[in-house]
């Protein structure tokens, strides 16, 4: 009641007996601390009237109204969508008039016999707040259903076998159905084979997905990218339902697709300019060895210019075979094995050179065995390429090396850590492409033979570097059970 002491609280007394009029407003008058203002309306069709112009907070209605009812006048007022409090007055109790009035909508229920000041301050006290605290709700539900309607993602409420119970304007422009049309469909239906494993998965794991990238076909066959998420909710009885948004990313794909094109097309001509000028110091001896052989008139010269040929030639040779491999690896040689076993091989093989530098190594493994179908010969030359790259990098004696394994269960995680030189930004997507390197006498070879390595056991990597602070190498490499699930071995 606070909320009205400093101003009036109006109220409307509907009764066609005056003197029941008068005893009500008169135990409304004997409540202290609040001003009222009461107003009494004798005529059902008045009374309407009143309601429609909405001028008072609290409504009295009696039950007998001659050829009316209250009942009538609270299907009239739920009729217009009225929100303010009604309370039904009857001269005697009946239960069936109660749960019919309250089901309705009446705010509360009096019987006239048992009236006094002190019931009506609580009733009209309790009906105010219950007023207050329905328009906060219907407010509440209105700016979060302007949200729902007005996003410009897809946003949907649905079972917990994702057939969509209610589907915003978005989400049908998206998959092109009517909303009516939503409520028999499954979104599984439209997802594609790949999508629908990782959302199962998911909500297996961890009863939601977030923000992951899944493939989905619209009603007219058009397929669509999106980000997706979906989260749990509980509604006021308890039972759960599924919220989730999708976030259509298709033009930014095409965009990236166009990107890739145009990056792959730069990587080629780096490629072709690179082998051109590794080619060109060996074919240039090639062609002034035979130069000399064609003015040369001693026979003792002839030997150290075929020589020289034979070298050159062998060379060029040799960049082209680097080329090949790095492009199209061999055969892989696939067996089961823990990556803390393949990592302890590697360590092994780069020892010499971590020793020599004085770098100070730490290896984290995790106790389970992070166990993948692997090459381990080609793997191993993966994660030395990568070593070996973190030493050179380093100061000698100051370097610090931490290799990390970590078993995951889809995928487990190799982590190679130095605190070197780190990469420069503008270097970073470049770095695995060959012949580019930033080593004076690199090659450039070593880390796009890395990255085909791993592509190959359907892996990923990821760099993060910082000048002068150092440089991560982050590997996904497939379980053994993610493998037997999802790729084969043809």
């Amino acid at each position: 009641m606070s909320a009205y002491t400093n101003t009036p609280v109006n109220i409307l007394i509907i009764d066609d007996d005056e003197d029941d009029f008068f005893i009500t407003s008169s135990y409304i008058s004997q409540i202290r601390d609040i001003e009222f203002k009461v107003d009494w309306c004798f005529n059902y069709q008045k009374a309407l009237e009143e309601l429609r112009m909405n001028r008072y907070n609290v409504y009295f209605v009696d039950y007998r109204l001659g050829a009316k009812t209250g009942i009538d006048f609270l299907k009239e007022a739920r009729a217009l969508n009225f929100e303010e409090p009604i309370v039904l007055l009857t001269g005697k109790g009946n239960k069936l008039i109660d749960m019919e009035a309250m089901q309705i909508g009446a705010t509360d229920y009096l019987i006239k016999s048992e009236l006094n000041s002190e019931k009506l301050e609580r009733c009209i006290r309790y009906s105010l707040e219950r007023s207050r605290s329905v328009k906060a709700l219907r407010e509440s539900e209105n700016k979060y259903r302007n949200i729902f309607e007005q996003s410009k993602d897809a946003v949907f409420t649905s079972t917990n076998e994702l057939f969509f119970l209610d589907v915003n304007t978005a989400c049908c422009d998206l998959l092109g159905y009517e909303a009516e049309e939503l409520k028999e469909v499954s979104l599984y239906q439209l997802l594609d084979k790949s999508s629908q494993t990782i959302v199962q998965q998911s909500m297996r794991l961890h009863s939601e997905v977030m923000d992951k990238e899944v493939e989905l076909t619209t009603k007219d066959g058009e397929i669509r990218y999106c980000i997706f998420t979906i989260t749990v909710q509980y509604s006021q009885s308890g039972s759960s339902y599924l919220q989730g948004i999708l976030h259509d990313i298709t033009n930014l794909k095409k965009e990236e697709k166009a990107n890739l094109q145009i990056e792959k097309l730069a990587a080629t001509g780096r490629l072709v300019r690179t082998l051109a000028h590794e080619v060109r110091n060996p074919l240039n001896n090639i062609n002034m060895s035979v130069e000399q052989l064609r003015v040369s008139h001693s026979e003792d010269e002839i030997p150290l210019f075929l020589e020289i040929i034979h070298r050159n030639s062998n060379r060029i040779g040799g960049l082209i075979n680097q080329l090949l491999n790095s492009s199209k690896p061999s055969e892989l040689d696939f067996r089961q094995k823990p990556l803390q076993s393949v990592m302890d091989m590697t360590i092994s093989d780069a020892i010499d050179r971590i020793t020599l530098q004085q770098i100070k190594m730490k290896v984290n493994y995790d106790k389970a065995p992070a166990l993948s179908m692997v090459d381990v010969e080609k793997l191993k030359i993966a994660f030395l390429n990568i070593v070996i790259n973190a030493v050179e990098a380093m100061e000698a004696g100051v370097g610090q090396l931490e290799i990390t394994v970590e078993a995951g269960e889809d995928f487990h995680t190799v982590l190679i850590k130095d605190n070197g030189s780190g990469i420069a930004e503008e270097n970073l997507s470049k770095l695995f492409e060959p012949y580019f390197t930033s080593k004076r006498n690199g090659m450039g070879l070593g880390l796009a033979s890395t990255l085909n390595i791993i592509q190959s056991h359907s892996g990923s990597i990821e760099v993060a570097s910082e000048i002068n602070r150092g440089t991560t190498f982050s590997i996904l490499i497939p379980s053994s059970t993610y493998y037997a699930a999802n790729i084969s071995f043809s």
